[in-house]
This record gives C-alpha cells, sequence and structure tokens, in this order.
C-alpha cells in the first residue's frame, strides 16, 4: 500500500475531536482508528506496539545497525478539527492540475481558485487530493499518519539502508490542545522527535506562538428599558467596549510572520452578563507579556469607570516558543534540513502562526520540532495535498532515519 492509498483509507474514520469533552480521547472515533492502526503497525512488522486507555499508540522499529546511534521519534495526531465536519469525506484526486479553477461541488457553487489560494499555482502538473466541498480532507493529521507509517515500511523493505531505534506514536486530541497532555515522554524513550505536522513542502518549523486563551466577563444590571436610567448597566455595551479599545491593526486577519495578534473568537451574552472569549499570540515573549497585561490594564480601567468588579478577567496560558528548547540543540534541525536537502528541496523554516504538540512536548523533555505533511487549507472544505509532496515527506523521513546514523 502506498502512501497515497494508505492515507484515503484514513480519511474514512471520522475522528473530530470534542472542545466540550470531558474524557480523552474526546470522541470515540479516535480510539477505533487508533485501534486500526495498531494492527497496521503489526503488519509493518514494528515492536513494542502499546495502545493505552487514552489512545495513545507507540510502536518500534528497531535498529538494524550495531551502531551506536541515538533513537528518534516521529509523532503525528489522530484527530481532526472540530472546527468543520470529517464524517463522510469523499476526497478525489485531481491529476495534472492545470492551474485552473477546481469545482469541487457543482450543486453547492463550491470551487477551490488560484485567485483565492495563489499557492494552487505552486503545483501546477501535480496530482492534487481535494474534497467534494462539503467536509475537510483530514490531511491534518491523517497524512502525516499515513507518510510515517508508510516510512517504516519502506525501511522494513530496504535492510539496507542502515538506521538505529525508530520510535513513532500517534495521539488524540491535538486539536483542541490537549494531545500532548498525558503523553509518557519516559516510555517514548527518545532524547528528541519530529512531529510531523506541518504544511507546504519542504518547511521545517521549531518556533511557534507564545499563547494564551483570555476569557472577559462583564456583569451588568438588567433593569426594564423604559426605567432604566441611571440604573441600567449593560453588559454587552460594556464588552463591545472592551473589544474596542484593543489596537484593530493587531488583529489576525491584520498580521502575518512574527506579529502578534488579539483574536476574538468567541462572544456571548445579554445585557446581564457577557463573555468575550480571546486568543492571545506573539513570538516574542516580552511582547506576549505586554498583551497580557494590556488586557489586565482594559479590565482595570473598566472597573474605575463602572461599578466594583463589573469586569473581570481569566487568562489561561496554552503553550510557550519551543524555540527556546530547540535552538541549543541545533543539530536536530541540521539534521532535518540535510534530510530535505538531499531529497532535492530546499528547506525553508517559517514561524508557526499557532501551535503543535511539540510545542508542549518540548517542554516536557522532548524537543520535537515540526515536519511538513504537503496539506494546505488546513480546517476547511478547501482543504487539499499534492500527491507528490506526500512523496516527498516519507523520503525526508527516511532520509533523517539514514542519516542520523552519524550524528
Amino acid at each position: 500500500m502506498d502512501v497515497v492509498d494508505r492515507f484515503l483509507k484514513y480519511t474514512t474514520f471520522d475522528t473530530q475531536s470534542c472542545e466540550n469533552s470531558q474524557t480523552t480521547p474526546s470522541t470515540p472515533g479516535q480510539r477505533v482508528f487508533a485501534e486500526f492502526l495498531a494492527e497496521e503497525c503489526k503488519t509493518i512488522g514494528l515492536t513494542e506496539i502499546t495502545l493505552d486507555e487514552h489512545a495513545y499508540l507507540m510502536a518500534t522499529l528497531p535498529a538494524n545497525t550495531d551502531e551506536n546511534v541515538p533513537p528518534i521519534g516521529f509523532i503525528s495526531h489522530l484527530d481532526t478539527t472540530p472546527d468543520m465536519t470529517g464524517a463522510n469525506v469523499k476526497p478525489r484526486i485531481v491529476e495534472r492540475y492545470d492551474g485552473k479553477d477546481i469545482i469541487l461541488n457543482k450543486t453547492e457553487k463550491i470551487i477551490l481558485s488560484p485567485a483565492m489560494f495563489p499557492e494552487l499555482l505552486l503545483h501546477t502538473g501535480e496530482d492534487l487530493i481535494v474534497t467534494d466541498g462539503t467536509t475537510l480532507l483530514g490531511a491534518d493529521n491523517k497524512a502525516g499518519i499515513a507518510e510515517i507509517l508508510t516510512a517504516m515500511l519502506y525501511l522494513t523493505d530496504h535492510p539496507e539502508i542502515k538506521h538505529g531505534k525508530i520510535r513513532i506514536s500517534f495521539t488524540p486530541d491535538e486539536e483542541i490542545g490537549m494531545g500532548a497532555s498525558l503523553f509518557d515522554v519516559e516510555k517514548f524513550g527518545c532524547d528528541w522527535a519530529y512531529t510531523v505536522d506541518g504544511g507546504e513542502v519542504g518547511e521545517l518549523e521549531y518556533e511557534n506562538f507564545n499563547a494564551a486563551a483570555a476569557k472577559v466577563i462583564v456583569k451588568g444590571l438588567n433593569v426594564h428599558p423604559g426605567y432604566a436610567k441611571n440604573k441600567m448597566v449593560n453588559a454587552s455595551l460594556i464588552a463591545m467596549l472592551f473589544a474596542e479599545m484593543l489596537p484593530t491593526n493587531e488583529r489576525p486577519e491584520h498580521t502575518e510572520g512574527y506579529e502578534g495578534f488579539y483574536h476574538l473568537s468567541g462572544i456571548n451574552g445579554t445585557v446581564e452578563e457577557t463573555v468575550l472569549s480571546f486568543l492571545v499570540r506573539d513570538h516574542d515573549p516580552d511582547k506576549f507579556e505586554k498583551r497580557l497585561k494590556r488586557l489586565q490594564d482594559i479590565t482595570d480601567y473598566l472597573n474605575t469607570i463602572y461599578p466594583k468588579d463589573t469586569v473581570r478577567l481569566e487568562i489561561k496560558e496554552q503553550y510557550r516558543n519551543m524555540r527556546e528548547i530547540i535552538e541549543p540543540q541545533k543539530h536536530i534541525i541540521e539534521l532535518a534540513k540535510r534530510a530535505i536537502q538531499e531529497t532535492g528541496l530546499t528547506p525553508v523554516t517559517p514561524p508557526i502562526r499557532g501551535g503543535t504538540d511539540g510545542a508542549r512536548l518540548s517542554f516536557k523533555g522532548l524537543p520535537c520540532p515540526n515536519l511538513f505533511t504537503g496539506g494546505m487549507n488546513f480546517h476547511g472544505r478547501y482543504e487539499w495535498i499534492p500527491v507528490q509532496s506526500m512523496e516527498k515527506t516519507v523520503q525526508v523521513i527516511v532520509k533523517i532515519a539514514e542519516l542520523n546514523k552519524n550524528t
């Protein structure tokens, strides 16, 4: 089974995670998928296969060399985003893409167009796997799983490629920020690993946002509007004022690269109570702390012009920039860069405008930069992935394993 067949099979599993669940995994479909993958690991010939009660799957490709080679790991996640359904996915392959609009769904008039997504033109002539426009594709992260297992099979079938011990793991609930929570770093047994969860071909990521979730809870006082003068305190209006006091040019739709942002991700309220949900992001730790302070300053200010404790701020740190962990161990990056180069690609190292399990794993003692899968437009109906990019990822994983014996 090649990487494409493997990936297309995996898209039939509904593994959408759920933010409101109190269990791990958050949805039963992830467990079903993990059990299927455990059997695939056996078929490939992997050893030390374990699947725990939380659907963390680990397995080993044993070393085939007597050299003293440090074990390395490759990790991908089982779940797909809660943002859009991953049930009943209907992928198809657009062969030798011609650079024109791709009609995903004629009935619904859903079109994947280079006018909106110019990066399509970088893959003219390649074979693109797309959706029918009614679901996401699931390349995030089933492509990574398919690429890792295809690489393990290739190494098994080519014993002339000498390598050390390789550990792999597939984890639940990455999309809801819980993928690394119950990951047993000691059991995994590697000095470092790579998540295979990135985007465009050639990308190698080792720095990400510092991230926090913030909730602004505004307490109001509801009085009949006919008799409200000097009595009513409208929580919704105060919440709107809070949002307006943040800089408009520091929203996601106006930022790129290393620029941080405040993202108003949700609002729910009445006159009596309104809650704002924010995502706060910045690569620079000092700027990140200043962003959090700005939220507190606005809270404090509004509590001076409205009744005391009208506004309450809750901040929950989510993850930190893994660069501070990985940069002192640059050999991890140099190994991956060399592997990317030796497969005919130019490595690029953009900052991740988000987070991965690798960030939290790095702070748990497992430095873990992120390799490309080739997937594009994750989390929505316009998701797509080139076959040729998936094949390149497999080659890079194999090459990392081969080159690692000399590090």
